[in-house]
């Protein structure tokens, strides 16, 4: 009987041939052509924003890698199937007529280049594109340094952690990688080649494919002592007593690292026996000793640390990991900035002792207490302030502090942004979307403290009058600096009001202009009746067909290409995102959650807090950033959050985003970490240094919330010293939930308030956060932070005594809105009325005692083609009177009314509706002796506090003067809580004796 002989691959005619060419071109167009597009657009991009180089290195370096990765696993894999080719046996027999290896050896021989060539070239392709994303682990490597601080086990500089011993991992995973597919590219070829044959009992292996076997599995099991070796290392950053503690624990110290070493050795033992196989006919060496190998893994490595950890660390684990904790509070502490020199730790009472009144820092913070919520206020302000359908302020609103005519006083602010979503109709045309609705159109800003007037003490008309809205102009000056608001009248004045940037603008699936149409009248929208042509220096010019034939491309748009409305002088400007530019512009930054408006010499600039981070820091708790940072607000707004595990944080640049032309600079603000100093060694002049930033931009940094959120999260553990306290957790604290929010369990999220500061009782802006006992509700500490650039980054925690009964917020919101008046009000409102509250502000005040402040307010119920938008109703205050231990709670419709129901007299430091906020100092001095009025204090100086007469005189006074207020803004509700003021006022001064 004859053997049909066999045949290889079946030959493909000259047309299939074509056909198969030409679909390999369509799909590697398909492929490849959207990244060149973006490669292109992206280097004319960078250019426009004058980071080229930055581009450039990362482009470098991914080039570099991907080059190195694919050569060398490429070379390996290669050798690996031409050793195994060259010792083929001569004769290979045939084990019969359809013997399948038979066929395959025939399809490789017909095609040895395309299998000998093409296997290795593509798997080195596929290793260098997964390699190519480890860049930064790269380049950190060769430009990092040292912290400065070393490790309590080994002794070795953090900078180890930090920046070598990931790349020493990556490069000993990528030599795992080229052996194990060496590993079975040689196992293969022997098999196909009649090297290995399966047949029989115990099989055939020849001499040269067990040589080249044995090898290959001696350096694999060779690296794997290497590995072990770096294993040690990692056990700094062991998750083994995760939720307890992060880093080594007694049992990875004390079981586990001796355990490795010992795998180490037995590895070393391991290989030599593999590579004894050169010599030994007898696999049975090799495979005892993988045997071994795989054995001691099992009891050495995980069997004997689960021993320890059971029978000597759980019975007695306070005492054994006693060590352990004390340095895992160490390191956290340093890595997340919290450490000794950066915390001040003061006990507090939680009963106060004095009136407000009587303390000048008192009387500032109460002048300065917000009314307007940022998180409740943007119907609000786009009701009052939108001007055109197409315009729009993010959700939530910001806050920032600003000096005008001297006072330093905090303002909800926000940009008025082009809205793409809002447009509607025609006005979605392409040429009125991209070429005519280019831009917004000013800086709007409302004092946070005040409102234009109170609503009516009636409930019933509470929500329907035209009361409790933000304040935007004063009539001497407009707090709204746009195209339509004069100069001279604006408060924050601004050179250059349109906003061709912003967060609002960027939401859109495709948010580029075009502009700048030379020589073709002005087209994009102004105001009514005046166009505009953009004359900055943002965008990307579009003029040349090559340009526009790529950006045609990139948003899938032939307007692009046809359109008249594009000129040789026309620009196209897109990535206007502000967090999107400084990511991309310094791709090693995390950006914070929250980019701001702010007006500095006289523009309009986004600020962006960025942060350098690790997850390799030795013994600190690992955090994830989306967890920590996420709070009630973020879940209300759906605010993108950053996805990434942290264990060192820095907020080491301020970044800077011109509204107009997108200018993006990069400012230096912690020349102290190793970090920033690593990429600055990649990127030399990415980063601006810290004497670049002018007074008046520092003046306007806040302290980033999702860095204080992240330090928050670790300051409710890790302000524990003693490491068995903080095993057993009863000292612990927590992030409080919301009130505000009815049925969510979110986290509050801080505050930034503008109060008196202590010592010298003159404003100051802090971030703020209540904090409460380990799944209790009373308050245990409030932590602030500053802002001001003299004690920028100090610092606050106020602790209260373990046995304090002081008021959570979810305690307080209860209180509050159980009140009788309150829910009688409530009741009444909610029949016509939406109700919203407001911020819970938590306020140290009376020398140790704690209020809370709560603005509530209403939105009309209409129909659903209606507007309705929240307005300032009531003000709710709470505080817990350390005399009788019951808590008073004030519920009145102006802030002033509700502390003098608390506090008498002591409404008087508060801001009237409609009226500008008292003295920050106190209200007028008192007069001297001689009748004639004393001097102000000096500034920066405190007053001293008035006597008990001083103070109802100046308490008369003020109610004096809040009646005739009362009395011009027409308000009966406002007139007769005047009156009562009054009334109160008079009996206070009778009872000093006049």
């Amino acid at each position: 009987m004859g053997m049909r002989p066999p045949t290889g691959l079946p030959s493909l005619s000259r047309r299939s041939r074509v056909l198969l060419v030409a679909a390999i071109v369509v799909a590697a167009l398909l492929l490849l052509g959207p990244r060149l597009t973006d490669t292109y657009t992206n280097w004319l991009w960078f250019g426009e924003v004058g980071f080229r180089n930055v581009y450039l290195t990362v482009l470098r370096t991914r080039i570099l890698l991907f080059a190195a990765v694919a050569v060398f696993v490429g070379l390996v894999v290669w050798l690996a199937l031409l050793l195994g080719y060259r010792t083929r046996p001569v004769f290979v027999p045939v084990a019969g007529p359809n013997d399948p290896i038979a066929r395959y050896r025939t399809t490789v021989m017909s095609r040895l280049k395309l299998f000998g060539i093409g296997i290795p070239v593509l798997l080195g392709l596929l290793s260098g594109l997964v390699a190519q994303s480890n860049w930064v682990t790269v380049q950190l490597f060769l430009n990092g340094g040292s912290f400065g601080e070393t490790d309590p086990q080994f002794g070795l500089d953090v900078g180890f952690y930090a920046f070598d011993l990931p790349f020493y991992r990556m490069v000993l995973n990528w030599l795992f990688v080229a052996v194990v597919i060496a590993f079975f590219a040689n196992l293969v070829t022997h098999y196909v080649f009649g090297g290995l044959r399966l047949s029989g009992r115990e099989g055939t292996l020849t001499k040269p494919a067990r040589v080249q076997l044995a090898v290959i599995a001696g350096i694999f099991v060779l690296l794997k002592a290497i590995a072990y070796w770096f294993d040690r290392y990692e056990l700094l950053s062991s998750s083994r007593k995760e939720p307890t503690f992060t880093g080594g624990s007694f049992t990875d110290i004390n079981a586990v690292l001796p355990a490795k070493l010992i795998l180490m050795s037995i590895a070393v033992i391991c290989a030599l026996a593999f590579f004894a196989g050169i010599v030994l006919r007898d696999l049975r060496v090799p495979a005892m000793a993988a045997a071994l190998l795989v054995l001691s893994s099992i009891l050495v490595g995980a069997v004997w640390p689960l021993v320890v950890e059971q029978f000597s660390v759980r019975p007695n684990a306070a005492d054994k990991e006693s060590e352990y904790i004390e340095r895992n509070i160490a390191a956290t502490r340093q890595a997340f900035g919290i450490t000794d020199d950066k915390v001040d730790y003061q006990n507090y009472k939680g009963d106060g002792t004095k009136n407000p009144r009587d303390v000048p820092a008192d009387r500032t913070t109460i002048s300065n207490i917000r009314l307007l919520d940022p998180n409740v206020l943007s119907p609000t302000l786009t009701q009052l302030r939108q001007l055109k359908n197409f315009y729009g302020f993010p959700n939530p609103l910001d806050i920032d502090r600003y000096t005008i005519e001297g006072e330093v006083q905090d303002y909800i602010v926000a940009a008025r942004e082009l809205e793409p979503q809002s447009l509607k109709d025609n006005q979605t045309d392409w040429i009125n979307r991209h070429t005519v609705y280019t831009h917004g159109n000013g800086f709007v800003a409302a004092p946070a403290n005040r409102i234009n007037k109170a609503a009516a003490k009636d409930a019933t008309v509470a929500g329907s009058s035209d009361s409790g809205y933000p304040v935007f102009d004063d009539g001497q000056m407009s707090f709204v600096s746009d195209l339509s608001t004069p100069q001279e009248r604006q408060a924050i004045k601004v050179d250059q009001p349109r906003i061709y940037y912003g967060e609002l603008i960027s939401q859109s699936d495709a948010d580029y202009a075009i502009v700048g149409a030379a020589g073709q009248p002005a087209r994009e929208y102004d105001l009514d009746n005046v166009q505009y042509t953009y004359t900055g220096s943002g965008g990307v010019p579009i003029g040349s067909w090559f340009n526009r034939l790529a950006f045609a491309a990139k948003y899938a748009e032939r307007n692009i290409l046809f359109s008249g409305a594009i000129g040789d002088d026309s620009k196209i400007i897109f990535n206007r995102d502000p967090r999107e530019r400084v990511e991309k512009v310094a791709p090693w930054l995390t950006a914070d959650g929250n980019a701001y408006p702010t007006v500095v010499d006289k523009r309009i600039v986004w600020i962006v807090d960025a942060y350098t981070t690790l997850d390799t820091y030795p013994y600190a708790q690992s955090t994830s950033l989306e967890g920590a940072v996420e709070d009630s607000v973020d879940k209300k707004t759906g605010r993108l959050l950053p996805r990434k595990e942290v264990s060192y944080i820095r907020n080491s640049v301020k970044a800077t985003v011109d509204a107009y032309d997108g200018t993006v600079t990069l400012y230096e603000v912690d020349s102290t970490d190793p970090v920033l100093k690593a990429w600055r060694g990649v990127f030399p002049n990415a980063v601006k240094s810290e004497s670049d930033i002018s007074p008046e931009l520092r003046s306007h940094f806040r302290y980033p919330e999702d860095l204080f959120k992240v330090q928050r999260e670790m300051l409710t553990k890790y302000h524990v010293n003693d490491p068995r306290e903080f095993f057993t957790n009863n000292a612990f604290w927590s992030v409080p939930s919301d009130p505000t929010i009815e049925g969510g369990t979110f986290k509050q999220p801080p505050y930034y308030v503008l109060v008196g500061d202590p010592k010298t009782g003159r404003p100051e802006f802090n971030l703020t956060s209540a904090m409460v006992g380990f799944n209790r509700q009373y308050l245990s500490a409030y932590i602030s932070v500053r802002s001001d650039p003299e004690n920028y980054g100090k610092f606050t925690i106020l602790q209260l005594p373990t046995d304090s009964q002081t008021q959570g917020p979810q305690q307080t919101q209860n209180t509050m809105t159980i009140n009788d008046e309150v829910s009688r009000d409530k009741t009444l409102l909610q029949g016509s009325n939406k109700i919203k509250y407001g911020n819970l502000l938590t306020l140290p005040i009376a020398d140790g005692g704690i209020l809370y402040v709560e603005p509530l307010y209403t939105e009309r119920n209409s129909g659903p083609n209606t507007s309705t938008f929240p307005q300032l109703a009531r003000v709710l205050v709470s505080y817990r009177d350390p005399a009788t231990g019951s808590v008073l709670v004030g519920y009145e419709p102006t802030l002033a009314a509700a502390l003098d129901k608390i506090f008498p007299g002591s409404g008087s430091a508060a801001t009237a509706p409609g009226a500008e906020a008292p003295n920050q100092q106190g209200t007028t001095p008192p007069p001297n002796n001689q009748g004639a009025t004393a001097p102000p204090p000096a500034q920066g100086t405190a007053p001293p506090p008035p006597n008990a007469k001083d103070a109802a005189v100046l308490e008369l006074d003020a109610a004096l003067r809040n009646v005739r207020d009362a009395q011009r803004s027409g308000d009966l509700g406002t007139l007769g809580a005047a009156f009562a003021r009054l009334e109160q006022a008079i009996k206070a001064y009778e009872a000093t004796g006049r």
